[in-house]
């Protein structure tokens, strides 16, 4: 009887507020009312008058949701809808799009929110981190850095990383790595997308001043849910190389490419990442590349992190006096926005 009387007023003041807010009523019995920001990473955001800070509530801790705002909901199977969310059932949400039509699909299908009339800000995520080691032998100094940028729209999205690794040592030449890249990529139905990019590496383990890398290609999620994803894709790149020293003489090819790409972010307070590509070559015979990026973030309050970063180049027919494989650990305190 408690338990009936409780849903009937939570329903009721659903129902009261419900011009003017979302609401949710969580597995534990609970009900906040306020305005639901996004969902992302299996956790959502959820905004209340009562709170000077948000709620970061796991979507799998949510019973049922009502929504007077309109969002950009993403799916487990690629499709991207414009709608607003009415549970149906403890188990299944109602999607009520902009024409009038509906459709009924399991709560957990769902893998991203976003609210359509939010700002460009709202749309943004972004994170710097940095690590500092001091070593009076030798009076060794390493700084290191990992930052990014990205932006979530309907049908795509658009993301900018940049590394830098920097170590200085008496009587030795300074050792210096920079990484970075620009990535768009179109979201297709089904799983499928269309992902293009330029990357940038400078490197003096391997004599590159600097390489510049542009692809095109298709990619297929295998797994797509709100705990994690992994996706295949292949195409074709574009090399441009820059050696140290400048007399060197400056090389292009044609390459192709395919890699992997795994993020987990369901995992208590611990999200991973590692994205893996291999570029044989179409115009210099046997050669191939290799790029791997590994990170492991540990979540900390207020929107700080730990995160332990690894990344490692591999060319097995390296520049004259450059090494065949160049990597780098990273180990660093970072703060994420939003």
């Amino acid at each position: 009887m408690k338990k009936i009387l409780l849903l009937f007023l939570v329903l009721f003041s659903t129902g009261a507020v419900f011009s003017q807010n979302d609401s949710l009523i969580l597995k534990n019995g609970d009900a906040i009312i306020g305005e639901l920001k996004d969902l992302t990473r299996g956790v959502a955001t959820f905004e209340t008058d009562y709170s000077d800070s948000d709620f970061k509530i796991e979507w799998d801790g949510i019973r049922r949701i009502y929504t007077v705002q309109t969002f950009l909901i993403s799916t487990t199977n690629g499709y991207r809808y414009n709608g607003r969310l009415q549970s149906s059932s403890d188990e299944n949400v109602m999607i009520l799009q902009l024409d009038g039509s509906s459709m009924e699909i399991p709560m957990m299908d769902i893998v991203y929110l976003n609210a359509v009339d939010e700002g460009f800000w709202n749309k943004i995520d972004a994170f710097i981190d940095v690590g500092f080691d001091l070593t009076k032998a030798n009076n060794i100094m390493t700084v290191s850095t990992r930052s990014g940028i990205s932006y979530t729209d309907r049908r795509w999205s658009l993301g900018f990383n940049y590394n830098t690794n920097f170590t200085r040592q008496d009587e030795i030449d300074d050792i210096e790595r920079t990484d970075g890249g620009l990535t768009y990529t179109y979201f297709l139905p089904k799983d499928f997308y269309v992902p293009v990019s330029v990357t940038y590496l400078k490197s003096s383990e391997q004599n590159l001043q600097a390489r510049w890398n542009l692809l095109a290609g298709a990619g297929y999620f295998v797994y797509n849910t709100n705990r994690w994803y992994w996706g295949f894709s292949a195409g074709a790149a574009y090399n441009n190389e820059n050696y140290m020293p400048d007399s060197i003489p400056d090389k292009q090819s044609a390459e192709g490419y395919f890699g992997t790409e795994l993020n987990m972010f369901d995992i208590g307070d611990l999200n991973l990442s590692t994205k893996l590509r291999a570029f044989p070559s179409f115009t210099e015979k046997g050669r191939w590349r290799m790029d791997f990026n590994f990170d492991t973030k540990y979540d900390l309050p207020l929107e700080f992190y730990i995160k332990i970063g690894f990344s490692l180049n591999y060319d097995n027919q390296p520049v004259e006096g450059g090494s065949d494989l160049d990597y780098t650990l990273h180990t660093g305190v970072g703060w994420s926005w939003p």
